[in-house]
């Protein structure tokens, strides 16, 4: 239970960096506009999220994995 509150925290940390990230674009050619006009940055938040979720997913197979190997050794 530990783990997943240490993995929690990590995780609002990250998230809470990318709001406090904020730029001024006062010339109105950014990349994000470049990015929102062609609707690319929506598929690469997707497979960033999909990245995420499949390490999040192999940590917690992993750590079960330990704990059920753990239990049988003792």
């Amino acid at each position: 239970m530990k783990k997943m509150k240490y993995l929690l925290v990590s995780l609002l940390l990250l998230g809470g960096s990318t709001i406090l990230n904020a730029q001024d674009d006062s010339q109105g050619k950014s990349v994000g506009n470049f990015m929102y006009s062609n609707q690319r940055s929506y598929v690469v938040i997707a497979v960033m999220l999909t990245i995420l979720l499949g390490l999040i997913l192999f940590m917690v197979r992993v750590d079960r994995k330990l704990t059920k190997l753990e239990k049988e050794n003792k």
